[in-house]
């Protein structure tokens, strides 16, 4: 016989209830423990109860009962309790904790064939909703602990939902990424980046283990009869169990319905050749399929196939405009205190909104609670340093992470006399706090400042800076809703100080704020739906720049430009659907709304004519914070993913978006004087629609990884420039903006091997970007109102990054880049017009520069693994473009007596050599 009948005499009492027993009672209490009421009811009655005291603990309960059966009133009183209850013979009545008793057993329980019911399939036996453990149930025994979710009760339901948040025991963070297994069931899922993690599992006994990379695993019994939580604090494990985690974690990429998303952690880029030694989790990103830069020298990043200024970059939830030092060699980020990069290029989430092509989304670390801990290197143009400090023990700590560089003195002890002037130099400083309020809250602060100031043989000295800071409180409501209340402020500016031989020193100013006010909920309501919902508001600050003269004998006359002001709204839902076991859908959606808001004087001109001074009409006037003008519409978020197999996915997304502020720059780099410009009357703000389709497949357990992915993007209202427009400090910059359309396509495919002494990614991109500028005037036609590359179009994109471990200690990494040359505008001609040579140029990006090839290399040593030891030390020693290889990073032309000479400028064209010294404690 499979079933095994525990038989449980309660204080000697025979197990009958009393069925014909009508006892009522009037009764009436108000918040009083649970324990009160059975002594009122003892009173009241001749009934006695029997149970454990501690197992009602200080729980009270409020009733009014009037007339009503004892039985009715203990269903109430115990309700949402884990305590069930029995009535005996002679008035006795006994509690259970957990636990129901059953008087009568389903026919065919012993086994009689001929009424024997069907059972399920199960490790448990389930015979009318009662659930009875089979002798091959064996509970793990040692020091397994035995949990009960929840009291037995008769149900209908086949499967329960267990949640909980994982913590590391000693520093009181969250494990995110922590893999949580039923062993019996074959079911699992991992915790997110709060450390919540839900699951589904059916009722009766599941043994539930727990595994992460350096946490020490843990096994309970759960024996499940409700919906219920289930918190673990882990510690810390000596022995790495590297293949558990990343096999938990490179499983999202085929089971997430999401698609276009990449995920770079801090930890990753530190065997990643880069320039001058630097951890760099930006340049790392850009060596994945879809995300480039239009080369050495040059901010911001070029997302399937959008402009610099359509991505979305966040810090800790507040928006970082620049996040780069001296013109994108060096990242703006502590490479210390920042845990991890996740960018979305294909399935955005409906919360985020503003852009047109990604989201970059970076973490930085929790402090530790528990002790003291910091980590540090020197390199030969910088140095950084992070230091975990706990401010109130297991509860709160401060993370405090400072960078400088120390060109200046580089450049001054260099023998060429055309640099004794210049400088170089930039710092960044982040302070992050962390506090856990007790288990439902939780409070996150983040302050960065970071700061650049460059002046190369030039008798300008330009700075640039960013400034942000967002506090983040987290309130679990209960086991299915969790909430974030944001709030978050940054600010980006550059001011540029002249200062030459004539009398026209000037000091030019600009600035850009915004402050965000956001509230994002989650729901999750069952297995099947898992609900993000919230609001959002935005408030733009844009200085569009100012001039004034720099000493008492400057001629220049003071401008100042007037300030811009909009508000931006949105409300957003998403719903992670689980459709059945192979189909997984992501349904989000995102309404916008945009107010251009006025102190301001905005210009009217002809309807249907050119902007320009021949066609204008009117200035008409707003009020502080009166409408200009309103901008809204829908933003759909939908992706999916079917299972064609356990580890092989197809996935589609559509994705539609709106951006309503812009850079305005005419350069073909990005630079950090580009000014940023507010939708209002004249100018309109982007929008943009995007198809993609990818095929998902891992092998070897999850130890290689290949996508295919494919997407198509129709955009309008691209802003673009007339030829030679003036942007900077200029009143009436709408006559010297273009708006038209814009479409890119491509394929990215990659191929990544996780483990192993040899792992690392091959990535490959075929991408084009195109823009048409097409009109009935002349003045606003560009090539023929045809289509035509962008200035960051490059169709081929090759990225190999690979690192062999000789040891634990030894290990040798190669970073291998291949480009097409973006597009260049050239002379093909020259004519004269009333005694002047000129310049004839061809249609406007025909042509290419060469293409780029980079070969890097890097050794790196890490010390021994002593557990005891002061510090732990990492030596990299790098070679940045090994081959030497002379990469164009601009061609431009200059006409020098009646001659068009070309002239090409590079950035690194020689081998640069680097070592670094990082240590950890």
């Amino acid at each position: 016989m499979r079933c095994v009948l525990t038989i449980i005499l309660l204080l000697g009492f025979e197990l009958t209830i009393a069925q014909n027993d009508s006892i009522k009672v009037t009764m009436t209490f108000e918040k009083a423990p649970i324990v009160d009421v059975l002594k009122e009811i003892e009173e009241l009655t001749e009934y006695r109860f029997y149970y454990a005291p501690d197992w009602l603990g200080t729980e009270t309960v409020s009733g009014d009962y009037e007339n009503v059966a004892i039985q009715n009133i203990l269903e109430n009183v115990f309700n949402g309790t884990v305590i069930n209850f029995y009535i005996l013979k002679d008035k006795k009545i006994a509690l259970i904790k957990n636990n129901i008793i059953y008087d009568e057993l389903p026919p065919g329980f012993f086994g009689n064939l001929e009424k024997s019911i069907k059972v399920e399939e199960s490790e448990n036996t389930v015979v009318n909703n009662a659930i009875f453990l089979t002798r091959d149930d064996a509970l793990e025994r040692g020091e397994v602990e035995t949990v009960r979710i929840g009291r037995a009760h008769i149900t209908e339901r086949k499967s329960f939902v267990l949640s909980g948040y994982v913590q590391n025991k000693k520093t009181n963070e969250p494990i995110p990424n922590l893999s949580v297994v039923a062993k019996n069931r074959k079911i699992g899922t991992v915790t997110d980046a709060s450390g919540f993690y839900k699951i589904e599992l059916p009722p009766g006994l599941n043994i539930v283990e727990t595994s992460s990379l350096g946490i020490q695993p843990m096994r309970k019994n759960v024996i499940i009869y409700n919906d219920g939580e289930l918190n673990f604090q882990l510690n810390e494990s000596v022995e790495r169990l590297e293949e558990v985690v990343v096999s938990a974690d490179l499983a999202k990429n085929v089971e997430e319905a999401v698609m276009g998303t990449t995920e770079v952690s801090a930890e990753e880029t530190k065997n990643v050749p880069v320039v001058l030694g630097e951890r760099n989790l930006l340049k790392v990103a850009t060596t994945l399929p879809g995300i480039s830069t239009v080369g050495e020298g040059a901010t911001g990043f070029n997302v399937r196939g959008g402009n610099a200024d359509q991505n979305l970059v966040l810090m800790d939830d507040a928006v970082i405009y620049n996040p780069t030092h001296f013109f994108g060699i060096f990242q703006a980020l502590n490479p210390f205190t920042a845990e991890d990069l996740k960018i979305y290029k294909g399935s955005i989430p409906a919360e985020y909104g503003g852009r047109l092509s990604s989201v970059f989304e970076i973490t930085n670390k929790d402090a530790n609670t528990e002790k003291f801990a910091g980590e540090a290197s020197v390199g030969p143009v910088t140095n950084n340093i992070a230091l975990q400090i706990p401010i109130v023990k297991e509860k709160s700590g401060l993370l405090v992470g400072g960078r400088s560089s120390y060109s200046d003195w580089i450049l001054r002890s260099l023998d060429e006399e055309s640099l004794k002037d210049s400088q170089a130099s930039f710092y960044d400083f982040i302070l992050k706090y962390n506090h856990k309020i007790n288990e439902k809250n939780e409070i996150r602060a983040t302050g960065y400042y970071s700061k650049d100031a460059f002046s190369i043989t030039s008798d300008s000295l330009y700075n640039y800076s960013n400034r942000l800071f967002s506090v983040k409180w987290n309130h679990r409501f209960n086991e299915k809703n969790s909430g974030d209340l944001i709030l978050a402020n940054s600010e980006y500016r550059f001011n540029i100080d002249f200062d030459g031989d004539a009398d026209t020193d000037f000091r030019l100013g600009y600035r850009v704020n915004e402050t965000e006010l956001k509230l994002k909920m989650r729901y999750s309501h069952s297995v099947a739906h898992k609900f993000n919902y919230g609001i959002s508001s935005k408030l733009y600050l844009v200085n569009p720049g100012d001039i004034d003269p720099e000493g008492s004998e400057s001629i220049v006359e003071p401008l100042s430009i007037p300030r811009e002001k909009a508000l931006e709204s949105a409300i957003f839902l998403s719903d992670t659907y689980k459709v059945n076991e192979k189909l997984l859908l992501d349904l989000g959606f995102r309404y916008s709304v945009y107010f251009a808001l006025g102190k301001s004087t905005q210009r009217t001109y002809q309807e249907g004519l050119p902007l320009d001074e021949g066609t204008f009409v009117d200035n008409i006037e707003f009020g502080n914070n009166e409408i200009i003008k309103t901008y809204s519409g829908p933003e759909v978020r939908v992706s999916g993913r079917y299972f064609l197999a356990e580890d092989f996915s197809v996935k589609a997304a559509y994705n539609s978006t709106f951006q309503y502020i812009h850079t305005l720059s005419n350069n073909t780099t990005v630079s950090p004087i580009d000014t940023w410009k507010l939708s209002d009357l004249n100018i309109e703000p982007q929008r943009a629609n995007q198809y993609s389709l990818g095929l998902f497949k891992n092998f070897d357990d999850s130890n290689f990884e290949v996508s295919l992915e494919g997407y198509f993007k129709k955009s309008k209202n691209n802003l673009d420039f007339k030829v030679g427009a003036d942007l900077l400090l200029n009143e009436t910059i709408e006559t010297e903006v273009l708006q038209g359309e814009g479409k890119a396509y491509g394929v990215e495919f990659l191929v990544r091997k996780n483990r192993g002494k040899l792992n690392g990614w091959l990535g490959y991109t075929y991408s084009r970007s195109f823009i048409k500028l097409d009109s009935e005037f002349a003045e606003e036609l560009v090539n023929n109102g045809e289509y035509f590359p962008t200035n960051f179009d490059k169709p081929h994109d090759i990225s190999l990054v690979a690192n062999y471990k000789f040891t634990k200690r030894f290990s040798l990494s190669t970073n291998f880049v291949y480009q097409t040359g973006r597009p260049v505008t050239y002379p093909i001609g020259s004519y004269t017009f009333r005694g002047a040579d000129y310049a004839f140029y061809s249609d406007r990006n025909k042509f290419r520069i060469p293409d780029y090839y980079r070969l890097d290399l890097s050794f790196n040593v890490e010390g021994n693994h002593k557990l005891k030891k002061l510090a732990h030390s990492f030596w990299n020693i790098s070679i940045y473009n090994v081959l030497g290889r002379n990469n164009p990073y601009s061609v431009f032309f200059i006409t020098e007596s009646g001659e068009i000479k070309a002239f090409k400028s590079s950035i690194f064209s020689i081998p640069i050599p680097t070592i670094t010294y990082n240590f950890k404690f």
